[in-house]
């Protein structure tokens, strides 16, 4: 029976320590603070018929379970959780492309964008690149889907359903 003196002596009680998050598994990037660029120049550049998608830039959207509610137009899908891992396959991809700008987001930006967006920046240092920049969109995907309809009008998939039970509308 467990008592106030003996207390370890009754059921046990404790609960297990939370599970890591998934970043933990990787090395913290070096580069901090990451550079954002703001959705108002992105949007500019998607405008931009000089600039294309691919070669000059590249929007990655980190999203993995969360991937819905839309993404912005000529984005590629490259789930954070498993970006570290591929990062100098990435990078080699970019790199034989020409691309110029990466651009990453998440929900907010503010996580898995700014991890990314360090990782990268801390290879393309390491590999003396001084052509490729490593890009953090301000605010997110939410801060792109509730700027407004021109912002809208840029977004494949776009659910206003979800942003709406998320409170982001």
């Amino acid at each position: 029976m467990a008592t106030e003196n003996n207390p370890a002596s009754g059921p046990e009680t404790a609960t297990a320590p939370a599970p890591a998050p998934w970043y933990a598994a990787f090395p913290e990037p070096k580069t901090s603070p990451v550079a954002t660029i703001p959705r108002e120049q992105v949007l500019a550049m998607l405008k931009d018929a000089s600039l294309v998608s691919g070669r000059d830039y590249v929007l990655v959207d980190l999203r993995r379970t969360d991937f819905e509610g839309g993404t912005i137009r000529g984005s590629i899908n490259l789930p954070a959780q498993s970006f570290y891992t591929t990062l100098p396959a990435v990078y080699n991809l970019l790199k034989a492309s020409g691309v110029k700008k990466v651009i990453f987001y998440c929900g907010s930006s503010r996580g898995r964008g700014s991890r990314a967006t360090g990782w990268l920046a801390d290879h393309i240092e390491n590999v003396g690149d001084t052509n490729m920049q490593s890009l953090a969109l301000a605010g997110g995907i939410k801060g792109w889907a509730v700027a407004g309809d021109e912002y809208i009008g840029w977004m494949d998939g776009y659910d206003a359903a979800v942003w709406a039970k998320s409170g982001e509308q």
